[in-house]
């Protein structure tokens, strides 16, 4: 039986970053400040620095699914967080295994190619993730670039950009609950996130478009998003408490590097020691 101290469990699958600015890194970075207690399913371990990924060694499935079965039979998990698979045989296997867990809400960050570029998914492993994986999601966490590619993967995109809802609407028919578009790679003076069901808008949020680029934004938010879940909270506020974490994180972020910057998930923590008030 579990511990009545033990902090809610929520479980993580992604690849290592050495940087801890994305990655299963900043997955227990984010499960921590917001009072989880990480576990993690290694789907990839990633050579990269702060400016870019250089190689990714993708873990062989049937180990991804002994680190998930193990951890799921002897521990209450609260919520399962998906961010990097690296292969359409790994998304099978976390598809089998969140189907057996389907009282467990599942967030998915799908990370198709790293803030450079440097791919992340193929035309395989994409078609899975929509075919097995969307219909056991709960909310799927997209940029503006992946929300396109998801939603038009078998067909060239029209002429003109495709229409943002349009696109939450197609990934919707494809099965997943909830989907959340982030507006951070759009042309637009603020950073406007719009959540979606199959009502249509459920609520949508503008935040200050911070100067620089960071490293680890859609792993925080989706990270954050599942810590609260796992918490009993409710998903449209989840999703407005989560960008508040992660709206404070990045601005407070810090340059360490010679690349991007990288959000301060831990930046209440220093601001209560400076005895300033933190930031919502």
């Amino acid at each position: 039986m579990t511990d009545v101290n033990t902090p809610p469990l929520i479980l993580t699958f992604a690849a290592t970053d050495p940087t801890s600015g994305a990655g299963l890194q900043a997955d227990l970075l984010t499960f921590a400040a917001m009072g989880c207690h990480g576990l993690s399913i290694v789907t990839g371990v990633t050579v990269q620095d702060t400016a870019g990924v250089e190689g990714m060694l993708v873990m062989e499935g049937e180990w991804v699914e002994d680190q998930a079965r193990l951890l799921l039979e002897d521990m209450r998990v609260s919520a399962i967080k998906v961010g990097v698979l690296g292969s359409a045989e790994n998304v099978q296997i976390v598809a089998e295994i969140a189907s057996d867990y389907p009282e467990l809400p599942l967030v998915l960050d799908p990370v198709l190619s790293s803030g450079r570029g440097d791919p992340f998914a193929d035309e395989d492993l994409i078609g899975a993730m929509c075919e097995l994986l969307l219909p056991q999601t709960l909310l799927i966490t997209p940029n503006s670039i992946e929300a396109r590619r998801l939603a038009y993967r078998d067909e060239e995109e029209p002429d003109e950009e495709p229409d943002l809802a349009e696109c939450a609407s197609r990934l919707l028919a494809m099965g997943v609950e909830n989907v959340l578009i982030t507006g951070t790679h759009e042309g637009t003076p603020t950073v406007v996130n719009r959540l979606y069901n199959a009502t249509g808008l459920v609520r949508s949020d503008e935040w200050e478009r911070l100067p620089g680029t960071y490293h680890g934004s859609g792993c925080t938010l989706a990270s954050a998003i599942a810590a609260l879940l796992g918490q009993g909270m409710a998903l449209p506020d989840a999703v407005r408490e989560a960008q508040e974490f992660t709206w404070a994180a990045l601005a407070g972020g810090f340059r360490p590097g010679m690349g991007q910057s990288l959000p301060d998930r831990f930046f209440w923590a220093r601001a209560e020691e400076d005895g300033e008030e933190a930031a919502p």
